[in-house]
């Protein structure tokens, strides 16, 4: 069941497509830490009790739903800029991708990565949720919870691991400055539909 939602397409997904397709394996291995980083803080914040205030609290979970909305239209809205930035001109792709890889830094791809999933209220959710459907009666909850959370952090590196290797593969076959405008687009949207939806998302 965790293998499916890590699987399911979100936030982290587009964030990992979009740095791929900008920066190569690097940026998309830079942006996959940064998102298994955040994990682990919501483990250890689900772990010590955190994420329970948070979720349960409606002024918190309001906070976190909105600055994570924000970060993804923040986002997006640069891939949208990108994508009207760059030329499409064959004569000048070289230094279309020049620009691409200034203005997409390989430092910048750890930090969204870790504030996109950071910032989802949804993932705190589901730490709290489907993660303690498994807890063990009369065992140490702590423990298994920090078992369970890392092991969720591993099997999301290795899908990750993966999706990367494969975007960039299929990114060599890519190259044309027409195909990585529109690739820019789509991500650029779909990332501004998952910030409106995370907005819009009601407090369970």
């Amino acid at each position: 069941m965790a293998v499916c939602l890590i699987i399911l397409p979100g936030p982290d997904t587009a964030i990992a497509t979009r740095n791929t397709l900008s920066l190569g394996k690097n940026g998309g291995f830079k942006t996959m830490l940064g998102t298994c980083c955040a994990l682990l803080i919501h483990t250890i914040a689900a772990v010590v009790g955190l994420s329970a205030i948070i979720v349960k609290s409606a002024l918190l979970f309001s906070i976190f739903k909105y600055a994570g909305a924000i970060y993804l239209v923040y986002i997006g809205i640069k891939s949208l800029w990108s994508m009207k930035e760059r030329k499409i001109e064959t004569g000048y792709a070289e230094d279309s991708a020049e620009q691409s890889a200034h203005h997409h830094r390989p430092s910048s791809c750890f930090r969204q990565g870790f504030l996109t999933n950071l910032l989802n209220p949804k993932v705190a959710l589901f730490f709290l949720t489907f993660l303690p459907q498994f807890l063990e009666r009369g065992s140490d909850a702590f423990v298994q919870f920090s078992i369970m959370g890392l092991t969720y952090t591993v099997l999301t590196a290795v899908w990750f691991f993966f999706y990367v290797y494969l975007i960039n593969q299929i990114s060599v076959l890519m190259k044309r400055p027409a195909t990585q405008r529109i690739m820019q687009g789509v991500t650029g949207v779909v990332l501004i539909g998952f910030g409106m939806k995370l907005a819009l998302e009601k407090q369970n």
